[in-house]
């Protein structure tokens, strides 16, 4: 079936100074985008209505949307274009021109054309927590406690003088806990600041993917060996407790 021609199908645009590049990495995804360079503008074009209106857009500081109309560049429900459509650009895919790579010299840092600090923000969706840090002086008291079928089903290890326990229902105790997204485990409310960044970190830093990444709200990060994880139970807590001194 033809499209009906009474509701033609918008075409969006946008432009961004060239210092602000490093905030496009949360939509390098978006396949569809092209991009051009002109000076200190960078200029984008190929969004949905949907991709258009998201928070993602929305979201992106110093960035101007555009619809384009019969060559004509006008702001969201303006009557008076603002500008001419530009010409003579050379467009590119945006997965293609943004070029996610980590340079050598900093472990947490990635770079486009420029370098960014590996950030958490708070998560938009409540996510289910798999994990939890708990320091080990503030639960030997607790373990004892608990009945084996509690016990049954959680790994764990041991971070500098705290426990890592991994697997639901989650303990009781106090401490910290996390979800998992990609193989890293987040703060639970967290999320990375870019969307597309995890898998890269996860070939940077976890080719192999024989680690958990546990990360910091502040962007650091601790790898913990998943062959470190052993199933949890009172007399391997003991075992470890007598090996070392918890205060």
């Amino acid at each position: 079936m033809a499209n009906d021609p009474s509701e033609p199908v918008k075409e969006f645009w946008a432009e961004l100074p060239r210092a602000d590049e490093d905030v496009l990495g949360s939509v390098r995804d978006w396949k569809n985008i092209q991009i051009a360079l002109e000076e200190e503008v960078i200029w984008l074009k190929g969004f949905t209505a949907e991709q258009a209106a998201s928070p993602e857009i929305q979201q992106l500081p110093n960035l101007l949307l555009y619809e384009l109309r019969e060559g004509l560049l006008f702001r969201k429900e303006a009557l008076v274009p603002s500008k001419k459509v530009r010409t003579a650009l050379l467009w590119t895919a945006i997965d293609q021109a943004l070029r996610l790579t980590f340079p050598l010299s900093n472990n947490n840092f990635f770079g486009i054309d420029e370098k960014i600090t590996v950030r958490l923000k708070p998560g938009e969706e409540v996510q289910p927590a798999v994990a939890l840090l708990s320091p080990m002086a503030e639960i030997k008291d607790l373990m004892i406690t608990l009945p084996k079928f509690k016990l049954e089903k959680i790994d764990w290890t041991v971070i500098n003088n705290r426990a890592l326990f991994l697997g639901t229902p989650l303990l009781g105790f106090p401490g910290k806990t996390y979800w998992t997204k990609d193989g890293h485990l987040l703060p639970a409310g967290f999320d990375f600041e870019f969307k597309n960044i995890s898998i890269l970190l996860q070939k940077k830093y976890n080719e192999t993917l024989d680690q958990w990444l546990v990360w910091n709200e502040d962007g650091s990060y601790i790898s913990v060996t998943k062959n470190d994880f052993r199933k949890l139970s009172v007399s391997s807590f003991r075992l470890t407790e007598k090996s070392q001194e918890w205060n």
